[in-house]
């Protein structure tokens, strides 16, 4: 059995299907209020933050994959990530249970420097913080051996369905509505972004290779990097509609932090709107390299055709 802990987000959710189509029906969901995704599968309802009943909610698994996310508030990922996570690691010891755990990006310095696998760690607020905390303490019990786990790491979203993102909010969403679009910062600079199902399609394709376990890797990305300028560009290009946008400046936002919960929480996550964003995928490429990786014309024509039903 299989089974993933934060089930019901934009990536949990995928990965429940993709474990479906090709690796296995013994497919365990669970979250707080735990609904299935496969027909197949078998739900537990759990807070983790429970040691006791993290430990019910990976027993019998062979593999545990952790895709839980909290909502963006500072005071609770202070208050629940790194106690969750050390409960579901003593989980998984306990069990002997794998450990696939889904990682982001917000320890790594917010720079121009290409990010690798062995980019050191310089997290920038308090959110960054408590990532590089949990992703640390982690490896920590990877490197002693008491856990076999094995750490996949992806950039900034952008995709389908639930798909919940700075770019999904300020281009597609906008779209939809019939807005006019936005770009935080600067459209000139180069982003990285993961199309949430080669994320998750990716995390399946580790969890399932014993090889890939004791590492980390990166989640792999449209080796075609565009400017936020470039992006919306082939977004016109596919919807066959010009876009106009409108570049946020920095100033606006912290204007928006003093009367908006939502825009403080994202001030610390500026910075990389800044500089180039280059998320070197390639050790994932060379392990996986019939990995098929969606474009993003590909991607924003998916969008497209979910946003006309």
């Amino acid at each position: 059995m299989q089974t993933i802990l934060g089930a019901n987000g934009q990536i949990g959710e995928e990965l429940a299907r993709e474990m479906k189509r090709n690796y296995t029906s013994d497919i365990r969901i669970v979250s707080r209020k735990a609904a299935k995704v496969n027909d197949t599968d078998t739900v537990f309802s759990a807070d983790l933050s429970d040691r006791e009943k993290a430990i019910e909610a990976v027993k019998g698994s062979e593999v545990a994959y952790f895709t839980l996310g909290l909502p963006m508030d500072t005071e609770l990922w202070e208050k629940q990530f790194l106690l969750i996570l050390k409960n579901v690691i003593d989980a998984c010891i306990i069990n002997k249970t794998k450990l696939v755990f889904f990682d982001n990006t917000y320890m790594y310095p917010q720079n121009s420097q290409i990010l690798t696998e062995q980019t050191p760690f310089a997290p920038v607020g308090r959110k960054g913080k408590v990532r590089e905390k949990m992703t640390s303490m982690l490896l920590k019990e990877m490197e002693a051996g008491s856990i076999d786990a094995v750490i996949c790491r992806a950039p900034e979203f952008y995709g389908p369905g639930k798909t919940q993102s700075i770019t999904n909010s300020l281009i597609f969403n906008a779209i939809k509505e019939d807005k006019k679009l936005k770009v935080p910062l600067r459209d000139h600079t180069i982003r990285s972004l993961i199309w949430t199902p080669d994320a998750s399609r990716a995390t399946a394709l580790i969890g399932n290779t014993p090889d890939a376990f004791g590492q980390t890797w990166h989640l792999p990305v449209d080796h075609h990097k565009l400017t936020y300028q470039e992006f919306i560009a082939l977004a016109s290009e596919v919807y066959g509609q010009e876009f106009r946008y409108s570049v946020i400046p920095k100033f606006a936002f912290k204007i928006g932090a003093l009367f908006n919960k939502n825009a403080k929480e994202l001030q610390e996550l500026l910075p990389r709107y800044e500089y180039d964003n280059i998320f070197d995928d390639s050790k994932f490429r060379k392990r996986f390299p019939e990995f098929q990786v969606t474009t993003y014309r590909q991607g924003i024509e998916q969008i497209k055709k979910e946003q006309k039903k």
